[in-house]
């Protein structure tokens, strides 16, 4: 699909990259009330909002903050601190 045929609202990176953060907030949102009426599901809610939290800072440092345009080093070091802080918060909630 080219960028002629998208809809108007979705040509624009930053409108996207917003409609993405509005998405993964509700899924953390949603996350959080549904795991009131879980027996044991406390465990995956928290990773869950931990991973959909990550995602959000990723797309604001991408994004927002214009690491798509900066050198190399620093985007791939960016992306290894968001991999490697949300395995941790996730690897410690699970011990």
């Amino acid at each position: 699909m080219t960028n002629s045929q998208l809809h108007p609202l979705l040509r624009d990176a930053t409108t996207l990259a917003w409609f993405i953060l509005v998405g993964a907030t509700a899924i953390g949102w949603w996350l959080g009330v549904a795991s009131h009426n879980a027996q044991n599901g406390i465990l995956f809610t928290t990773v869950g909002i931990l991973i959909s939290a990550f995602l959000k800072v990723w797309i604001v440092g991408f994004q927002f903050m214009e690491l798509k345009h900066a050198p190399r080093w620093l985007r791939h070091g960016f992306d290894a601190w968001v991999v490697v802080m949300c395995a941790a918060l996730v690897i410690l909630c699970i011990r």
